[in-house]
């Protein structure tokens, strides 16, 4: 996706206070840190930031003092409660630099009739260009029968991307519902018992 332009601002106060400060404010405070730089504290805008993040992998073009400069989310901290944005750190990246990244997995298709599709794992550990970050991987189930594995190694990855995660992690596993063994136990243990109850008598 292309770049997301958010205007930052120089943050000289520090500590909880004056970031329920910039919170009330409708701000975010955010640290940018890379390549060698000392890391260097800003304000966000709340609303446009907190859009920006919807998208895994955003690319930022953070603008500062009349420069820009590009950088990806590497955290981010929410008020567990509410779900506020309390905080955000971001990576200075350079374009055709490689970075890694955790992309989401995506599941696409319908595995054969009768079965159900459990995922194993949520993201997918990558390597990829920082100006060419895939906002999701899908992983296609269509047909699958039960018993079958999509390991890490088996996913297609977008173009210039490549797997860092272990190539034998299962991704997404096919199988039938187990609903229905509940009532089968059920009826086993009513057969067993039949024969007790008879003796009994």
């Amino acid at each position: 996706m292309s770049e997301i332009k958010l205007a930052a601002e120089a943050r000289t106060e520090f500590g909880k206070g004056a970031a329920r400060r910039v919170r009330r404010a409708g701000k975010i405070p955010a640290v940018l840190y890379g390549h060698g730089t000392d890391p260097l504290h800003v304000t966000l805008p709340g609303h446009e930031t907190m859009m920006a993040l919807k998208h895994s992998n955003a690319l930022f073009s953070i603008e500062l003092d009349g420069k820009s400069q590009l950088a990806i989310t590497k955290d981010v901290q929410r008020e567990p409660v509410r779900n506020v944005i309390e905080h955000v750190d971001l990576l200075i990246v350079k374009k055709g630099e490689k970075v890694a990244v955790d992309v989401p997995v995506v599941v696409t298709g319908e595995s054969a009739p009768g079965t159900i599709h459990l995922v194993d794992l949520q993201t997918l550990a990558i390597e990829a260009e920082a100006t060419h970050l895939p906002e999701s991987i899908e992983v296609s189930i269509e047909g699958l029968e039960a018993g079958t594995q999509v390991l890490a190694g088996d996913v297609k990855l977008p173009k210039g991307a490549t797997l860092t995660a272990d190539a034998e992690l299962i991704v997404v596993s096919v199988t039938e519902p187990q609903a229905e063994e509940p009532a089968e136990e059920a009826a086993e243990a009513a057969e067993e018992a039949a024969p007790e109850a008879a003796e009994a008598e």
